[in-house]
């Protein structure tokens, strides 16, 4: 192996600790505990080589938010795929979101709450968050008719997302969660 080759493979290895301890850290105590110098503390290396791989912590956030819209991805594709019909996999992707984000608050949060500099719907989208979104159209695309095929399913996220912050922050009432997630479920799958 070339000196070149192994100072690559050990750059790629370190911005993978950065981004794996920035990821544990905020699930265990939020993302105000994470800060450039508790991660160089936590990977044992300096502020300076964080900063030689991310900008900030913006920037963590963001490295963070595209590998967690990847998991985010798989778990969507996984619930379709364990669909026995079109409607099912609209009400086992609507699950899988609602999990998701209740299973991985921090991780939610960087993907679709917390500023960064990732873009959406644009041609620097990166490929994580586009497989993701993928994913929610497929399933989808049987109840779209008539309408925008993109446009159909922002609509949906959105008031997916919407359910799933207003009750993760105390404004909805929990025990009517599953209820609303099969109301928002019929109401996209009518077709017509």
């Amino acid at each position: 192996m070339s000196i070149q080759a192994r100072r690559e493979r050990e750059r790629a290895e370190r911005e993978r600790a950065i981004i794996a301890a920035a990821r544990e850290l905020a699930e265990a105590e939020g993302w105000d505990a994470v800060t450039t110098r508790r991660l160089a503390a936590e990977i044992e290396y300096s502020q300076p080589v964080l900063y030689s791989h991310f900008k900030g912590k913006g920037a963590i956030m963001a490295a963070v938010a595209v590998e967690g819209c990847a998991d985010l991805a798989d778990e969507l594709a996984a619930a379709r795929a364990a669909a026995t019909g079109p409607r099912q996999a609209v009400a086992g992707i609507a699950t899988a979101y609602a999990e998701f984000a209740e299973r991985r608050p921090a991780l939610y949060d960087a993907i679709f709450n917390l500023p960064t500099d990732l873009s959406f719907a644009t041609q620097e989208t990166p490929v994580e968050l586009v497989r993701a979104f993928a994913e929610l159209a497929q399933t989808l695309h049987p109840f779209a008719g008539d309408d925008n095929l993109e446009t159909f399913t922002e609509t949906f996220w959105s008031g997916l997302h919407g359910l799933v912050t207003l009750m993760r922050n105390g404004r909805l009432r929990r025990e009517e969660h599953e209820r609303r997630l099969a109301i928002l479920v019929d109401r996209f799958t009518r077709l017509g």
